[in-house]
């Protein structure tokens, strides 16, 4: 079973930025489509940025288009949010999850329902 650990996370002030990075332990990530979610207590989960197998494709909220980039290195079995200016709106856990299987190498998914493993978290904090 894969595990996911993410880092990077910490305070910076608007404007910032910080590049979170997930490592993952006990399985190659190279077929695994991989996310970024956020959460802050009391609200539900949601996408920050997906990508898909191949690397080539990639989905985002709206909220962070053009702000942040996924990326993936497989021979680091690593994958990266680099997030620039950053928004107090940022503020949240951030969560690294993995697929266990995909439809196609350019496939990429928005919904917590494909992603079976999941990283403990990292929380970021925006101050204005």
């Amino acid at each position: 079973q894969v595990q996911l650990v993410e880092s990077g996370g910490g305070l910076v002030q608007t404007g910032g930025s910080l590049r979170l990075a997930c490592a993952a332990a006990g399985r190659s990530l190279s077929d695994s489509v991989m996310g970024w979610f956020r959460q802050n207590p009391g609200k539900e989960r949601e996408l920050v940025a997906s990508i898909s197998v191949s690397g080539r494709n990639t989905a985002y909220a709206d909220s962070v288009k053009g702000r942040f980039t996924i990326s993936r290195d497989n021979a680091k079995n690593t994958v990266y949010l680099q997030m620039d200016s950053l928004k107090p709106e940022d503020t949240a856990d951030y969560y690294c999850a993995s697929t266990e299987t995909y439809f196609s190498l350019s496939s990429v998914y928005i919904d917590t329902f494909y992603y079976r493993n999941w990283g403990q978290g990292t929380q970021v904090t925006v101050s204005s």
